[in-house]
């Protein structure tokens, strides 16, 4: 796909956003499900049936997804796709490339060891390499770009409000 195509198939969704606003607001939903055996969470991803346990560090065997793997797989994909559109949007030539996150976590925080040790990331490096011929200031606005219109790494980043309730089932 080039920028014309992209463009072409993406005006239409454009032009429908631009002219009724309500219509580009989307609930995304994710749904899991617990049973009485084990520490393990089934997750509906849409293509598969994915189960997250606990990581190793926390006692898990490690046979299972961990959520905050997912969590930065989830980075990885969405900055992956974002930088691939933005670059053919903007006619940057990339011949191959990789992205790759890592963060690093506490662990005494989520098994409440030390109440003073946070609970979840400390810190998130996401990456990108890339094989191009394209010059830096190219290379500095894809980057730019890319970070604005990811929505995995700007809901990170923003931390968005959040809520949480519990609820019996009938």
């Amino acid at each position: 796909m080039d920028s014309t195509e992209l463009r072409a198939m993406q005006a239409p969704i454009k032009e429908r956003y631009r002219a009724d606003p309500k219509t580009a607001l989307i609930t995304l939903k994710a749904k899991g499900s617990i049973d009485g055996e084990g520490i393990a969470c089934k997750v509906e991803t849409g293509r598969a049936l994915a189960t997250a346990g606990l990581h190793p560090a926390t006692g898990g065997s490690g046979l299972e997804l961990c959520s905050g793997d997912m969590l930065l797989e989830a980075l990885v994909a969405c900055a992956g796709v974002t930088l691939k559109s933005v670059a053919t949007a903007i006619d940057l030539p990339l011949k191959a490339g990789q992205v790759s996150a890592e963060g690093d976590l506490d662990f005494r925080g989520t098994l409440g060891v030390d109440r003073e040790a946070p609970v979840g990331f400390a810190e998130i490096r996401l990456r990108f390499d890339v094989d191009t011929e394209a010059p830096q200031e190219r290379l500095d606005q894809l980057l730019k770009l890319t970070e604005r219109y990811c929505v995995v790494f700007q809901t990170i980043k923003n931390g968005p409000k959040t809520s949480v309730s519990l609820h019996r089932m009938a």
